[in-house]
């Protein structure tokens, strides 16, 4: 066999178990997020949480998310993003100053940010201890 035939064999080769290697990646990333869009917000129970600062983090590639929970007073004074690696999920950033009014995290994903939404309410149930 020729040389040049072999090099040929070996970069079709290669460029075949690169597209199977990314088709099947592609496959499970998909598989995740879709496992995310049907999960549940868990209740959290505020009340009677010593005062403090809370971390909690969540993560489904490609969104992760690690916030800084503080309760004072049985209340959430303030949510804290400290990461936020998102595509295009960055309107689901909106929902933090709402959890702090509301009082709670039982609230609807950002329309066009349903992953990144559900990923930072999920962060902060975990900083309150409801997902670890």
């Amino acid at each position: 066999m020729k040389k040049s035939n072999r090099i040929l064999l070996w970069i079709v080769g290669v460029i075949l178990v690169l597209v199977l290697g990314g088709a099947m990646a592609m496959k499970s990333v998909e598989s995740k997020l879709i496992q995310l869009s049907s999960q549940t917000i868990p209740q959290v129970k505020i009340i009677g949480m010593a005062d403090g600062v809370y971390k909690g983090t969540y993560a489904v590639f490609p969104v992760k998310v690690a916030v800084d929970v503080t309760i004072a007073k049985g209340r959430i004074v303030d949510v804290s993003l400290i990461e936020h690696r998102q595509g295009q999920g960055k309107a689901a950033e909106g929902l933090i100053p709402q959890v702090v009014k509301s009082q709670s995290i039982q609230l609807d994903a950002i329309s066009g940010a349903t992953y990144s939404s559900k990923v930072i309410l999920l962060a902060i149930a975990n900083a309150l201890g409801a997902t670890r």
